[in-house]
């Protein structure tokens, strides 16, 4: 065998080796634990082309085909109701030592009232119409006003109502005192039943709520970057670093393909360190977070958390069935 043959030889070992240690079909797949979460329950789509930090959406839904908003109470029994295994919603402090159920940071894009949403009292929140500011049409009608008002829920309402279902908490804050505040909150609520929380957040506040609260799963986005980066870079070798633990590691659909071993051994990987993939939609710079809005596009094999805008669409449908 001469050199040109050897090294060939070799070339083709390390990439059946390569192969062979992040083959999807080596890992156990995990159908059975496939669930889906509902960003925001049940609520009002809208277009996510040209979406900026600023943008109003509730000035551009689609024409209404139900009556519910994001982050209300109705809005996640609704998502339950329609199977969803996990609900995601938005949560502000108040000066009042209150934390709300609530997207935006001000209030001028949803409802009829004025200001920074967390400098606020719960009894001024709790007189808005939250629904009063949506348009299909450009301000010409405004089918969900008069609708919700008084209806922004306070956290502690939420985890009352509903203490069983599972629910994924994103701190709209980057203000660490928040993850003392929200502590102290969770430990005072008797229907907290912590193990079906999970917190995410961005900045200082998720590391510093993790560390005062060790059994509830939480991760940042700058965690999930540096995790993934990790393991693009060393995946192939079977390596998961520390930032990949304890969370919730997103993939957006197109970026699959970096991902060695997906999506099977990935999955497997990530158990090992008591964390779980969670698939999102498609990402696109100056494009609003998507979700995975069809049954059809869930992996066959994935058996991870389905972020979803769209659970009226999803539901059931994308589970596994029964033989």
């Amino acid at each position: 065998m001469n050199r040109k043959n050897a090294v060939v030889g070799i070339l083709l070992l390390i990439v059946a080796g390569l192969y062979s240690c992040n083959s999807a079909t080596l890992a156990l797949a995990a159908k059975n634990q496939l669930e889906i979460l509902a960003h925001r329950g049940l609520h009002q789509t809208y277009s996510p082309v040209g979406i900026a930090r600023d943008t109003c959406t509730a000035s551009r839904i689609d024409q209404p085909v139900h009556g519910y908003i994001e982050n209300t109470i109705p809005s996640i029994q609704a998502a339950l109701d329609l199977g969803a295994d996990m609900v995601e919603f938005d949560i502000h402090s108040t000066v009042d030592g209150e934390f709300v159920v609530f997207h935006d940071w001000t209030l001028e894009c949803r409802t009829n009232g004025k200001g920074v949403t967390r400098k606020q009292t719960l009894k001024y929140l709790k007189s808005l119409d939250i629904g009063y500011g949506y348009t299909a049409d450009e301000g010409n009608t405004y089918p969900l006003r008069g609708k919700y008002i008084g209806a922004m829920p306070t956290l502690g309402e939420v985890l009352t109502i509903f203490p069983k279902a599972k629910f994924l908490i994103n701190i709209k804050s980057n203000d660490v005192k928040d993850s003392h505040r929200l502590t102290r909150y969770l430990n005072a609520q008797q229907h907290a039943n912590r193990e079906r929380l999970l917190v995410y957040g961005s900045g200082k506040n998720i590391p510093v709520f993790a560390a005062l609260n060790p059994d509830i799963v939480t991760f940042s986005k700058q965690q999930v970057k540096s995790c993934l980066t990790d393991y693009v870079m060393l995946g192939w070798s079977g390596h998961v670093s520390a930032d990949c633990r304890n969370g919730l590691i997103m993939i957006p659909q197109n970026y699959r393909w970096l991902i060695w071993g997906w999506p099977s051994q990935f999955e497997a990987r990530l158990r090992q360190v008591n964390s779980r993939v969670m698939l999102m939609g498609p990402y696109k710079k100056g494009q609003a977070i998507s979700g995975v809005d069809h049954p059809d596009d869930v992996p066959e094999n994935f058996g991870g958390i389905v972020f979803t805008n769209r659970i009226d669409l999803m539901g059931d449908a994308a589970l596994p069935q029964a033989e």
